[in-house]
């Protein structure tokens, strides 16, 4: 597989570079110093030729990439600059310099109606997309992909050389939630005009320079006869054994109202909303605040298990989201969207699962099938008043709905055990968040912000157990019957109100002084019950065995913050230090207890800016995390059917230190981008759980472990356009040391996992365009019994060709191989879709055929590792499905 990768990568080359010249010089104006960032188009006197494009470096150097034997007209422009033509026929590899003369009319407000291909500015750059493009492009995600510099994923993801897109915006305006997967693919190419790129984003104006943001926003300029325009489009599919698919885009601009609206459903596997999707919600919430802990919650969230899951056998979605914007006046706007999403998902997975358990290793057989229901809505309404450039007002409430509910069952197969389990979820849940903001430029020098937010939260997630067979014996007080029949109950609520007043004071262009004043605040309350539901009628209580939980909890964070911000020369320097004073209370099993506690949080930020495009941070901050309520819990809880957790009311907060270092170039010139990061992190004080092991039965607690734990994070990417071919490189490596606590023993293990990517894009703008690539994994993880190596490996091809003006052809294939070698796992397997559309240039109808999972491949395969546990999966996925579809475009 690895010579046929390298065979289709040579073939590549060879065939891109025996085509090509280079005609590479300078741009200089009249005393010949350089002219930064000048345009350079060359158009070809034939349509069998592609137009060819440049822009100098800092040097005012370019390079162009010429199709040999063919004649071009050459632009060179330059703003405040008479534009140059030259005519040239590419025949050897050329040197040529140009001297721009000064256009005095343009002193003279004389309009100038050239557009530059690309604009660069100090944090903007701008793109002319006819330029880029040919007109055969559907999708925004078409569009950009053609677009220097910019690279978009399968799912929608944005990056901006290596930099990932955090807010979208349509004419300066938020796209729905700025999400920049609803947007590129949904957004018709045609009515694009321009695409700007602004990195250090900030959504108030008079906060950029002053606010530290890592924000990059994609601002798409809608073409003038477009500003009032309902477009969109319909696709309509149906299969094969029943499938079907529909999926509406409705979109109307105008300058002062704009409507957008996008639907699905289908039973195809295709997912509208993530779980990815789902954090950019949540975190987007707050422009200031951000609250600690916020991602892992997250993840064990019992909503987000359902978005979560990837994999599965059959999956069916009704899903819709409706955005609106009003310009109530130039200086107000309201806006707000609703999203609504049901699905039904059945899935099925068997497991090897290897205990690595000191006095007796052994393994479980795990067999799992099951159907998820999920319904969620979430809406939100936002105020923004804007008056003058020196004030911003905005006011947002934040609403979200949830009701999940699940059946699966689990057959196990263990040395010990050998039993079926019969599991139901219902999981209910509302949020309530309202959030203001309030700018204001108080003085030259002093600009001073207010925000809060108020959350109300309340969750209840009730679970089901039978079984015909005893489960955690000696761990739950059952009663004999003929079905095991446990019932568990929770309800957890959360009020919090969170609030930051800060003041940004500007000595002079370097130095800056930052003082911040904030408090965040959480009122919990967690009650559980687990009980027996006995065939005669009668309850079988747990509370006679510690169980059930009726506790409140209250934290209070109140902390001061300083901040001095200066710069000398191509160096940024930030250091800040926070002090925190933390109270928080809790009373549950008839006591009460009120603790305080004072954390000093340094941090400490360097950027350095070099001439040449290139750019280095280093980082570094101390954080302080407090365990959540049920980590509080000093009764048991059941948490699943072989396992028992019980908290502990005397934990205190993490202690662990982040230090990383970014250093990243590009050059527009040379086609280049490459990003180098290494993250450590070092745990001084964390919450460790200790597992007590009896076969495949857990019993597990938490203690605040003061061994101290690394881990690091090496990463990397390479982008290069050589002619007509981007070369991608990825890698990554991983190393942690930790320690396990299974079975009152303490054990040090390492696990260090290490995955490389590489892969030939051709970036054709006619005729068919193909990447190919190779990934390798190899994992390995060491424990006091022994060690485990992993590798996977995928060879991947894309294709996607327009041909005899009005076909599409798309096609994508997966080679994928798993080796255990400790475990004598040896897998392969393999995935091909592919699609043929047509359309002609001036109908709004489409018609495409598509066919997924083309070999009717059954299964994934995966490994993962906990401190105890590896195991090796199978994952069951969606059979081979074909689809005709119709599509309608407005």
């Amino acid at each position: 597989m690895t010579k046929k990768l390298f065979f289709t990568f040579y073939i590549i080359s060879f065939i891109v570079y025996s085509q090509e010249i280079t005609y590479k010089g300078f741009v200089q104006d009249s005393v010949q110093s350089p002219l930064p960032n000048a345009n350079i188009l060359a158009f070809p006197d034939s349509d069998d030729a592609e137009t060819a494009f440049a822009i100098t470096n800092e040097k005012g150097a370019y390079i162009l990439r010429l199709q040999k034997g063919y004649t071009y007209q050459i632009n060179i422009s330059y703003i405040g600059y008479k534009k140059l033509v030259v005519t040239t026929t590419a025949t050897e590899k050329t040197t040529k310099n140009f001297i721009l003369q000064e256009d005095v009319n343009t002193l003279d407000g004389v309009e100038v109606t050239y557009k530059i291909p690309i604009e660069v500015k100090e944090d903007t750059t701008v793109y002319d997309t006819d330029a880029f493009t040919n007109g055969k492009e559907r999708k925004l995600r078409e569009t950009l992909k053609k677009l220097p510099g910019l690279d978009v994923d399968r799912e929608g993801n944005v990056t901006s050389n290596g930099k990932k897109i955090t807010n979208v915006l349509v004419d300066n305006k938020p796209f729905f939630t700025g999400n920049t997967k609803m947007a590129v693919n949904n957004i018709p190419a045609n009515v694009v005009d321009q695409i700007e790129v602004i990195d250090n984003y900030s959504e108030i104006a008079m906060l950029k320079g002053l606010q530290d943001t890592d924000k990059m926003a994609l601002n798409i300029k809608l073409k003038k006869d477009k500003k009032r325009f309902l477009f969109g489009d319909l696709d309509v599919a149906a299969g094969l054994k029943d499938r079907y698919a529909i999926h509406p885009n409705v979109f109307y601009y105008s300058p002062k109202t704009n409507i957008n609206f996008i639907g699905d459903v289908n039973n195809t596997g295709e997912k509208a909303f993530t779980f990815s999707d789902y954090m950019e919600f949540e975190g987007g919430f707050s422009k200031i605040l951000a609250g600690s802990g916020s991602m892992s919650s997250l993840f064990q969230s019992d909503f987000s298990q359902f978005l979560n899951n990837n994999n599965f056998k059959e999956r069916s979605q009704k899903f819709g989201a409706l955005n609106v914007r009003q310009a109530i006046n130039s200086t107000t706007d309201i806006s707000g969207y609703v999203i609504a999403s049901k699905t039904d998902t059945d899935t099925e997975n068997q497991t090897e699962n290897i205990y690595q358990n000191n006095n007796d290793p052994f393994t479980e057989n795990r067999a799992t099938t099951g159907n998820a229901n999920n319904f969620f809505t979430i809406g939100k309404i936002t105020l923004d008043y804007d008056p003058t450039y020196k004030e911003d007002f905005a006011f947002n409430t934040f609403v979200k709905l949830t009701n999940n509910n699940g059946l699966n069952t689990i057959n196990t197969n263990s040395p010990t055990n050998t039993n079926s389990i019969h599991t139901a979820n219902d999981i209910d849940a509302l949020t309530l968040k309202q959030n203001v903001t309030y700018s204001r430029k108080l003085t030259d020098n002093h600009t001073g912000t207010l925000e809060a937010t108020h959350s109300y939260t309340i969750d209840k997630p009730n679970t089901n157990w039978q079984t015909d067979k005893e489960i955690l014996q000696g761990l739950i007080p059952l009663q004999t019957d003929d079905v095991y029949n446990i019932q568990q109950t929770k309800e957890v609520k959360t009020h919090s109100v969170n609030a930051i007043v800060k003041d940004y004071w500007v000595l002079n262009n370097y130095n800056h002084l930052y003082f911040s004043l904030g408090v965040n605040s959480t009122f919990n309350s967690f009650v559980n019950e687990d009980v027996q539901l006995l065939s005669s009628g009668e309850i079988n209580n747990f509370n006679t065995a510690d169980f059930g939980n009726n506790l409140q909890h209250n934290f209070i964070d109140t902390y001061v913050g300083l901040e001095y911000k200066f710069r000398t020369g191509i160096f940024t320097f930030k250091p800040a230090v926070y002090q925190h004073y933390f109270n928080w209370s809790l009373h549950q099993l008839q006591t009460k207890t009120t603790n305080t506690k004072t954390v000093l949080t340094p941090e400490f930020t360097t950027e350095i800016k070099f001439k040449n495009g290139a750019k280095a941070t280093f980082k570094y901050k101390a954080n302080a995390r407090f365990p959540s309520v049920n980590n509080l819990a000093s009764n048991f809880i059941l948490r699943n059917f072989n396992s028992v957790f019980r908290g502990n009311a005397n934990l205190e907060n993490e202690f662990f230190h982040t230090t990383s270092f970014n250093y990243s170039k590009r050059s527009l010139l040379r086609g280049l981008f490459y990003n180098l990061n290494v993250r450590y992190n070092k745990k001084t004080e964390q919450l460790k759980g200790e597992t007590q092991l009896q076969g495949i039965n857990q019993f597990n607690s938490l203690i605040l472990f003061t061994q101290p734990e690394d881990s690091w994070v090496f990463s990397g990417n390479f982008n290069k356009r050589i002619k007509k071919i981007r070369a991608k490189y990825r890698g990554s490596y991983n190393y942690s040391n930790f320690y396990q606590l299974v079975n009152s023993e303490t054990q040090k293990n390492t696990s260090g996992r290490f995955s490389n990517t590489v892969s030939l894009e051709t970036v054709f703008k006619k005729g068919p365009n193909l990447e190919v690539g190779y990934t390798q994994t190899d994992s390995d993880y060491n424990t006091s019994v022994g060690k485990n190596k992993y590798r996977s490996t995928n060879f991947f091809t894309y294709l996607d060709y327009v041909f005899l003006e009005n076909f599409t052809l798309k096609a994508e294939y997966n080679f994928d191989n798993y080796v255990n070698k400790d475990r004598n796992i040896d897998n392969t397997f393999d995935n091909a879709m592919v699609s043929l559309f047509y359309q002609q240039e001036d109908s709004p109808w489409g018609f495409e055929i598509k066919a997924t999972n083309l070999f009717d491949t059954q299964f994934k395969q995966d490994n993962s590792f906990s401190t105890f546990l590896i195991s090796d999966s199978k994952t069951f996925i969606l059979p081979r499905i074909v689809l005709f579809k119709i599509s309608y475009k407005l």
